[in-house]
């Protein structure tokens, strides 16, 4: 059988992931957040689009700003490289600063805090001083945040006690570099010998440096590990005796509640380690979580679910985290005009072609988000007007196919999206759980409410009545819950819920904790 080659046309449809189809799929993925930084770099790339907070009619109210010609922009914009190079080279022939050559592009809020610079002098010959505000205060004037205290960072509180600390200039760079490799916690991470490699000098040194960082304040910092933290704070309260090193020593019988191996090893009686175990509860476990520095991010809705008169349900995109965007249309057609070769044409019709579909885009991320989000309001009903046991079951596939849409897009939408309803904040993705089945009517069960009914149930004890795996499982099968003992497992681990032996021994702790308290009020 011979081979031969020959050409032939054959016609059919296929799906091309183009850029502008890929960009829509990333931003119906996108929180409000990222969206709100993607919206902005486009922005600072693309010179036809802007924000939709300030109109092209409202720009042109007021007083127009020098603008250079458009032929000279569409320089600017595909020709950067060349531009800087010849002001450069200008500069340097005429003896002065790219500043003095082209003094119309100066940013107007520097030269306004020259002026509040030199206001800020007057008022202090005049005597006026302080944080008063002179008649002349600028828009661009420092804002009031930046006089408000800024919060102290970990590194801040330790560098200021290693300044007056008295050590020799070795020991206080090494110290600093350690402070410099404290985590989140408080610990140090890594092995005294990779620090003296690194830094090039003894171990002993190392170790020094360690023991002053380890006096700061606050208390327990510089540790390696757990037990080590700990003993720190002891020391310092001068309570670290050797009965309660040797269980710190041992941590992990202590957390399994060991304590007949904890008598042994410490030689104490079950009144001193109940003693001791309270004490060590009172210590803090990560002493630099004080000092984070890192900003709380607070979570926006994206859709608003309220009541209606009537007793439906309004549903309502969140304004203010849609990100308002305008093409000038005025100045695109300006800059076309005037773009006389092709790379120019080319690269303002591609801007042009970007704006039209970024604007397109994030409508059609808008209209989808509210179209899933009505979607899943109408099938969870029971659970807005009763709450979480009357969550019912939903998958992707149920909403897709309602709305007609793919489960992958239903996916990308619920992704990083929440949604404010009258019984709280809740992440679209939170109505998607599965389903568990129910008794002899066949009747079926959210995972989620089934987890609240373990909850409820754990809540209730009380040290004589805790309840085990096997005792929910018998519990939830009386509420006609068919549920397997493992899976009860899997929740209450899910919801870092101890087990019914740990939950035993913390409530007669506590009990033993609360007797002794008040026996010594009386």
């Amino acid at each position: 059988m011979g081979f031969s080659q020959k050409l032939a046309m054959r016609q059919g449809q296929s799906l091309v992931m183009t850029p502008q189809l890929s960009q829509s799929i990333k931003l119906l993925a996108l929180s409000n957040i990222e969206l709100a930084d993607f919206v902005d770099a486009e922005m600072e790339r693309n010179p036809f689009l802007e924000n939709g907070l300030t109109t092209p009619q409202e720009t042109n109210r007021g007083e127009q700003p020098n603008q250079p010609d458009t032929k000279e922009i569409i320089v600017e914009l595909t020709q950067n490289k060349e531009l800087e190079t010849s002001a450069k080279a200008l500069s340097e022939n005429l003896g002065t600063e790219i500043e003095n050559i082209y003094p119309d592009e100066q940013d107007y809020r520097a030269r306004e805090s020259d002026n509040a610079k030199s206001r800020e002098e007057h008022d202090f010959r005049t005597g006026s001083g302080g944080l008063q505000l002179s008649s002349q205060a600028s828009a661009y004037d420092t804002p009031v945040a930046d006089y408000t205290a800024q919060q102290e960072t970990l590194r801040d509180r330790l560098i200021s006690q290693l300044s007056i600390s008295g050590a020799d200039k070795t020991i206080t760079a090494i110290a600093e570099d350690l402070i410099n490799n404290l985590d989140d916690a408080g610990y140090i991470r890594g092995d005294i010998h990779e620090f003296s490699t690194r830094l090039s000098c003894a171990t002993d040194q190392v170790v020094t440096a360690l023991n002053l960082v380890q006096t700061f304040e606050p208390s327990g910092v510089g540790a390696r590990n757990l037990s080590e933290c700990l003993k720190l704070q002891l020391r310092e309260m001068d309570r670290l005796d050797p009965g309660i090193e040797a269980v710190i020593d041992n941590l992990e019988l202590l957390a399994k509640r060991d304590f007949q191996a904890l008598q042994k090893l410490s030689g104490l009686d079950i009144e001193d380690l109940h003693d001791i175990l309270l004490e060590i509860q009172s210590l803090d476990p990560k002493p630099g979580t004080a000092f984070e520095s890192t900003s709380v991010q607070h979570i926006v809705p994206d859709v608003y679910v309220r009541e209606a008169q009537d007793g439906s349900w309004q549903i309502e995109l969140n304004s203010e985290t849609l990100p308002r965007v305008l093409i000038n249309n005025s100045y695109a057609d300006e800059v076309g005009k005037n773009a006389s070769d092709t790379k120019s044409q080319l690269f303002v019709g591609e801007c042009l072609q970007s704006a039209n579909w970024l604007t397109k885009s994030l409508d059609q991320r808008a209209q989808t988000i509210l179209k899933v989000s009505k979607e899943i309001v109408k099938l969870q009903d029971e659970f807005l007007v009763h709450g979480v046991r009357h969550l019912r079951p939903l998958t992707l596939k149920m909403v897709a196919d309602e709305i007609e849409m793919h489960e992958s897009t239903v996916s990308r939408v619920t992704s990083n999206k929440y949604i404010m309803t009258p019984r709280g904040l809740f992440e679209l993705k939170y109505f998607f759980t599965t389903s568990i089945a129910g008794g002899e009517d066949g009747a079926v069960h959210s995972s989620e409410s089934v987890r609240d009914h373990i909850r409820a149930l754990i809540d209730e004890e009380t040290a004589k009545t805790i309840l085990s795996d096997d005792t929910i499982v018998a519990r939830l099968h009386e509420e006609g819950i068919e549920i397997a003992r493992r899976t009860v497992a899997k929740y209450r681990d899910a919801m870092q819920i101890p087990s019914s032996v740990q939950r035993r021994r913390e409530k007669r702790a506590l009990e033993l904790s609360n007797r002794r308290s008040e026996e010594t009020a009386t």
